[in-house]
């Protein structure tokens, strides 16, 4: 079986492992940066359950909406790869 996996045309090939790969390395890095840019918030590894278990009034308004805009960009570059 293991043979099969990382035949070339195997759709769980080097390819798409690597691809994944990179995809948690560039989540993970992304992560990080708003991690340090936040270093007082509670981030878990899921984005969007940040923004989900988000409760809107927790803090002053320009701060709810800095570290929103801040989670949602952080989603949206993983997303876009970059």
């Amino acid at each position: 079986m293991f043979a099969l996996r990382n035949h070339p045309r195997s759709p769980l090939g080097p390819r798409r492992r690597s691809a994944e790969a990179d995809r948690e390395a560039l989540a993970a890095r992304v992560c990080a940066e708003l991690a340090d840019a936040l270093p007082d918030e509670d981030l878990t590894q899921d984005l969007d359950d940040c923004l989900d278990r988000y409760e809107l009034g927790s803090k002053p308004r320009c701060e709810e909406v800095e570290y929103l805009e801040m989670v949602q960009d952080a989603i949206d570059r993983i997303e876009r790869g970059c």
